[in-house]
């Protein structure tokens, strides 16, 4: 089960709402939805929960680059709301660069045989180029901006200890776990 809510800062403090994300199939749509409950263009954090697996926060300030924070990359990537916070730019890799590679090699046939020429590879024949490495392989445990709360009062090393009931904690850090729970 899936717990998933807005906090927006607004000169009075925070303001809660429960958000569906079943329209949201990209870390853009999201980022879009944050910024739809932003007051002045002021923090809005989401907050996204699956029970005792993991939690992912999004903070979008502005006009600025969505910073995010997952507490298990690995039981994220397990979940389809995971998926959308797990971009290639926070795993590290290149954006769709094995799109790209298996797209020139097609135009140019890189795979060493000519255009119709059976591929004669055996099946005791290995590939050269495996390393053994999954470019694939998301990392155990929390992965992120780890910082995303320091300046609203929660430090980088209280965000990486908190498990259970973490989004509780995370809101009673920030002053806002009273506007929390009228959406929860």
């Amino acid at each position: 089960m899936y717990f998933a809510a807005l906090l927006a800062r607004t000169e009075d403090g925070w303001e809660a709402s429960d958000t569906e994300l079943d329209d949201v199939e990209t870390l853009s749509d999201l980022t879009d939805l944050a910024r739809e409950a932003s007051v002045d263009e002021d923090t809005v954090l989401v907050f996204i929960e699956q029970e005792d697996a993991w939690f992912g926060v999004i903070r979008v300030d502005g006009e600025e680059d969505p910073r995010i924070y997952i507490s298990d990359a690995s039981a994220a990537a397990r979940s389809s709301y995971g998926e959308i916070l797990l971009t290639d730019e926070l795993l590290g890799r290149e954006p769709e660069a094995e799109d790209s590679i298996a797209a020139l090699e097609e135009l140019v046939g890189l795979d060493g045989t000519e255009d119709g020429e059976p591929d004669h590879t055996t099946d005791n024949q290995t590939d050269d180029t495996d390393d053994g490495l999954d470019a694939d392989a998301v990392p155990t445990g929390p992965l992120g901006d780890t910082g995303i709360l320091s300046d609203l009062g929660l430090a980088e090393k209280e965000l990486l200890m908190l498990r259970t009931d973490a989004l509780v904690e995370i809101a009673d850090a920030l002053g806002a776990a009273e506007v929390l729970e009228t959406v929860r």
